[in-house]
């Protein structure tokens, strides 16, 4: 019998979206933090990305060990113990920072070490003739590495990067645990005050992927301003 009602309650179930859109301007500002969020990670997190990818196939023998050993680190272990570790860590060395700072931070930490090997691979997918014909026009090392080795190799494995950092902006719902005001935050206080948890998360469900198709949108457009060769040739992105 207990069973029996318990189904009857479960199909009578009468969603009401009602009260957790009357919270709408509070999942917009969450949305908002979320794409500011994840953008500023992105950027920041190509940046190192590359550093490290250049590090590793072009630097020294120690700066190889260092991005070696930065890269296994991240990738084997779990973002949230990175996020708690720079928002606590940083917190007990006496650096106060808002979770807003420390979340980026740990999201540039991590995206990284993934851009990284990416990158890597673009950089080592160039062939030897290319590297060759730089040098017999008297190209430097660094100009041969800025006009001939990174154009092509971040061209080539410019897909990956963008699911990467698509992927970095729905991983960033975790950043909640550190109280960091975006979506996922504000949903958990949303459902807490309307006891209304499946609407709201239905709402927060298509949120995220209207942002996901924002952020391909853009990264498409992007390519077709970094990438004109692929542009006038054709070739999809």
């Amino acid at each position: 019998m207990l069973l029996l009602s318990a189904a009857n309650t479960t199909l009578n179930y009468a969603f009401d979206f009602s009260a957790p859109l009357a919270y709408a301007p509070d999942l917009l500002a969450g949305a908002w933090t979320t794409l500011t969020l994840s953008l500023a990670s992105t950027f920041f997190g190509f940046l190192l990305g590359v550093l490290c990818a250049i590090a590793n196939t072009k630097g020294t023998r120690w700066m190889a060990r260092c991005a070696g050993a930065y890269i296994e680190v991240i990738r084997n272990t779990p973002l949230l113990v990175q996020v708690f570790i720079v928002y606590f860590g940083l917190s007990s060395l006496g650096w106060q920072v808002g979770a807003f700072t420390a979340a980026t931070v740990a999201l540039v930490v991590n995206v990284g070490a993934y851009t990284s090997e990416i990158v890597r691979a673009g950089i080592e997918s160039i062939p030897k003739g290319q590297l060759e014909a730089a040098e017999c026009i008297g190209l430097s090392r660094w100009q041969t590495l800025l006009h001939v080795v990174l154009p092509p190799a971040i061209e080539r494995v410019y897909p990956a990067l963008t699911s990467q950092y698509v992927l970095l902006m729905l991983a960033s719902s975790i950043c909640s645990q550190i109280s960091a005001e975006e979506l996922t935050a504000v949903a958990n206080r949303i459902q807490s005050d309307t006891y209304r948890s499946v609407e709201t998360y239905l709402i927060v469900a298509v949120a995220y992927l209207l942002m996901s198709l924002l952020m391909r949108g853009l990264f498409w457009l992007l390519a077709r301003l970094a990438f004109p060769r692929r542009r006038r040739l054709g070739t999809p992105l």
